[in-house]
């Protein structure tokens, strides 16, 4: 075990959760100033000796863009303040979703945010539910692929859904790992969807696969951006003669039209974590929020005393 002093600090992402991560840990959060110029320059200063300490920094890089900025800035300062350690603790990963060169004359982005952490100088990197796990091997520095399903499973569970009349419908190809595990573990059945992407946030449904007949349905994503896939996959289910439809996703991106699409639509309850900060007017009643904190909690505990973060993989 090390010595090192364990300070954590918060960029402006998400600062409720960064302080109920620290607070799972007995601490408060370290001292920073961070300001915005009139002309929209960063300024970032600690306000405390960080020299020989274990630095974790927590920000979230969902938009704006200012955000990945504001997280650079941090890393340049705790390492040129003489840091021991500097790791990054991302909830949400933002550019998840850009992690290939899918057509010509694009950037490979996720990779493009990898190497502005790893230039800065941070000594590891700390996310959750990665939107591609493949984007791990773009750092040449520890990087840790934390799962919300301890918390999740816990909030599915306190629905007491009945599994003999319950279903979970992954909502395209890509969720289906994720959602058979989900169906597994809750002793639940599954169904499918088919459907294909024709523009960015566009999709279209082909197929259905399973049986939604008087089930109670259960759709598992790893985010909810503009909501269309979700909505699509709750409409399908109700036409397919689903009782109720209930969504479960770790990141509530929420972004475009998603709030007034899952207003009306038929989806009863949507259960999302708290890795991004949600704003008052986007707290709809359907929507019921975890917290992840205890998650981060370990992890940053872990990693400061030298004990092996594998364990938090498990289900």
């Amino acid at each position: 075990m090390k010595n090192n002093k364990l300070k954590i600090f918060s960029g402006r992402s998400n600062i409720t959760l960064a302080e109920n991560i620290a607070a799972t840990l007995d601490q408060n959060l370290g001292k920073i100033s961070i300001s915005t110029f009139s002309d929209g320059e960063i300024w970032v200063k600690y306000e405390e000796n960080i020299r020989g300490c274990d630095v974790f920094i927590i920000q979230s890089t969902n938009g704006p863009a200012e955000n990945i900025m504001e997280l650079s800035l941090m890393i340049d300062a705790a390492v040129r303040a003489s840091a021991d350690t500097v790791t990054v603790v991302i909830p949400y990963f933002g550019y998840g979703r850009q992690d290939r060169k899918d057509q010509p004359r694009v950037p490979i982005s996720s990779r493009v945010v990898v190497d502005i952490i790893t230039a800065m100088g941070a000594d590891r990197i700390i996310t959750l539910d990665l939107h591609s796990t493949q984007i791990q091997g773009f750092a040449k520095i520890p990087f840790d692929n934390l799962y919300s399903r301890a918390v999740l499973f816990q909030a599915i569970k306190n629905e007491n859904f009945n599994p003999k009349k319950s279903v979970v419908l992954a909502p395209d190809i890509g969720s289906a790992k994720m959602s058979q595990g989900y169906a597994k573990n809750l002793g639940m059945h599954f169904a499918l969807i088919d459907k294909r992407r024709f523009a960015p946030n566009e999709v279209e449904i082909n197929h259905l696969i399973g049986e939604l007949k008087d089930m109670d349905v259960l759709i598992i994503d790893d985010m909810i951006d503009t909501a269309g896939t979700l909505v699509n996959a709750s409409d399908a289910a109700i036409k397919k003669g689903a009782k109720s439809v209930t969504a479960v996703a770790t990141h509530g991106v929420l972004s475009g039209p998603a709030i007034e699409r899952l207003e009306k639509s038929e989806i009863k309850k949507i259960i999302i974590t708290d890795t991004i900060s949600i704003s008052k007017e986007k707290k709809i009643d359907k929507i019921h929020i975890v917290s992840v904190d205890a998650v981060f909690g370990q992890a940053v505990h872990r990693v400061h005393n030298g004990e092996s973060v594998s364990a938090l993989f498990e289900f």
